[in-house]
């Protein structure tokens, strides 16, 4: 069994731009690739794990949401870091989804395709339908970036979020992970 880390795309990995669809506006967070480079390296899987309801509300096609997410793959691949898969809830909050955070489906999915010990696993997202869709699945640890979304989830759920750790940024949460000793 191979342990992993899940995370969420828009304010964890890259710049929150509200329903982006451009490729070219892709902005890794600073420090980013570095952080997840230095998980792989330590023997994790990476996975992305999105909630992508502007294709539900016609904002924007699974197309657009498809090229976008190959120009983050493109900027990790010339870091050395290689993403296992991507996992996207493209319905709106409405409407059914077998996939949307915080459903934990696809955490689910990664753990019956690639082998992974999912209580061997982390979460790391902005918002906390990231962290339930962690603790959801019965990953070891479920973290909350202040990057995107987070600063404001920490501030309007700090009584929600205490099953969580929080974390300034990926940098951090990548640190926290590798000095959490595997059992």
């Amino acid at each position: 069994m191979s342990r992993a880390v899940f995370l969420d795309r828009d304010g964890t990995l890259i710049e929150d731009k509200d329903y982006l669809s451009d490729p070219d506006q892709v902005v890794l967070l600073p420090g980013a690739a570095e952080a997840l480079k230095r998980l792989q390296d330590a023997g994790f899987k990476l996975f992305i794990v999105s909630n992508q309801s502007g294709v539900g509300r016609d904002y924007f096609t699974m197309a657009e949401v498809e090229r976008v997410n190959q120009r983050l793959v493109e900027l990790l691949t010339q870091q050395h870091v290689r993403i296992e898969k991507i996992y996207i809830a493209p319905e709106a909050p409405e409407q059914p989804s077998r996939g949307r955070k915080p459903s934990p489906q696809f955490l689910f999915d990664a753990r019956d395709e690639f082998g992974i010990d999912l209580s061997q696993s982390y979460l790391i997202g902005d918002k906390r339908t990231d962290l339930e869709c962690g603790w959801n699945a019965g990953v070891k640890e479920s973290i909350l970036v202040r990057t995107g979304y987070g600063a404001k989830q920490e501030r309007d759920s700090t009584d929600k979020l205490a099953r969580g750790a929080v974390v300034d940024g990926l940098k951090e949460a990548a640190e926290q992970i590798l000095r959490l000793p595997t059992r």
